[in-house]
């Protein structure tokens, strides 16, 4: 699948799953940034989708209120 924002693109393999509602995309955390010779990854890191600002309570990353789309590749 093409998971893509304003801020990147990754493609993935998609499990689907009732275990995730519908309009959610999860992705597993600590991925390696693996772009191929166009710059998309085909890892699955995140951070590709992900802004820099951290978080106000835990300073973490904000991985957990991406907003994406999702489109087969």
């Amino acid at each position: 699948m093409r998971i893509h924002n304003d801020r990147g693109i990754s493609e993935v393999i998609a499990e689907i799953t009732p275990r995730i509602i519908p309009g959610v995309v999860a992705m597993q955390a600590g991925a390696w940034w693996q772009p191929d010779e166009k710059g998309i990854d085909q890892g699955g890191c995140a951070n590709v989708l992900s802004s820099a600002r951290i978080t106000a309570l835990a300073k973490g990353n904000s991985h957990q209120t991406m907003l994406v789309e999702v489109a087969k590749a």
